[in-house]
């Protein structure tokens, strides 16, 4: 598989307001007198033809059967809507922002938690989560809010390409325990239901929103208060060959 790259921070001046990690250096610390918890996230609305994450009646599509172990190996994940190429995504077992997840962030990959408060792995029945920066370490999700109903995200892993296909834009609270238990549930958003179908969510942190809102707030990791989840449903499944796959 893709061994660990760690990418490096390309900074412009005039953007050096945004580029410094999740937080601002020029906003207030976590310190500084934070503002009321904020109420639980709700999802972002979304077109009444699209249904919502649920227990499907139809399966997720059949796969090859890779060899590896899709829960403890990296994945190369691209999203062509928003120009994102074979982002490594390296699994780790805790859950969602924490300091394991934060420190592999911080190497300009995304993050993919398993086990007992962590999703499942590519294709997997159940929530595949994935994080990355938006500001930092090269921003790969600079452009992740920017990604709509029924784009696209290709995740190839063992010699197979899983695409998934965007159904819905949530909003996660880091302040807010309900609001972190329905992102990392195994059917997004619907804490303690069965999933039936392979599903994908794709994180980063809404710190530009969140400034813009003057909500300062930020936990011991630098992280903001909130996060732009994008959740994906699993369309197709095909068996690519090493020339196939990103580089």
């Amino acid at each position: 598989m893709t061994a660990r790259r760690s990418a490096s921070v390309t900074v412009a001046a005039a953007l050096a307001f945004f580029l410094t990690g999740c937080v601002d250096s020029a906003t207030p610390s976590a310190s500084a007198s934070p503002p009321s918890a904020t109420p639980a996230a709700t999802p972002a609305d979304v077109p009444a033809d699209v249904p919502a994450p649920s227990a499907s009646s139809e399966p997720s599509p059949a796969a090859p059967t890779p060899d590896a172990d899709p829960r403890t190996e990296s994945a190369s994940l691209a999203i062509p809507d928003i120009g994102l190429d074979a982002l490594e995504i390296v699994p780790y077992e805790g859950t969602t922002d924490d300091r394991p997840g934060t420190d592999l962030q911080n190497e300009g990959v995304g993050a993919s938690p398993y086990g007992d408060d962590g999703g499942v792995g590519p294709g997997e029945i159940g929530n595949y989560l994935v994080t990355a920066h938006r500001l930092s370490a090269g921003g790969p999700l600079r452009d992740l809010p920017d990604l709509a109903v029924d784009d696209t995200v290709t995740v190839d892993f063992d010699g197979v390409r899983y695409t998934y296909r965007i159904t819905e834009t949530r909003e996660t609270s880091f302040r807010t325990p309900a609001s972190l238990e329905a992102q990392r549930a195994a059917v997004p958003g619907r804490p303690g239901e069965t999933p039936t179908e392979a599903m994908i969510t794709v994180s980063t942190c809404a710190t530009p929103e969140d400034d813009a809102a003057g909500n300062f707030w930020r936990d011991e990791m630098g992280n903001p208060e909130h996060r732009i989840d994008k959740i994906g449903v699993l369309v197709d499944t095909t068996a690519v060959s090493g020339a196939d796959q990103p580089s």
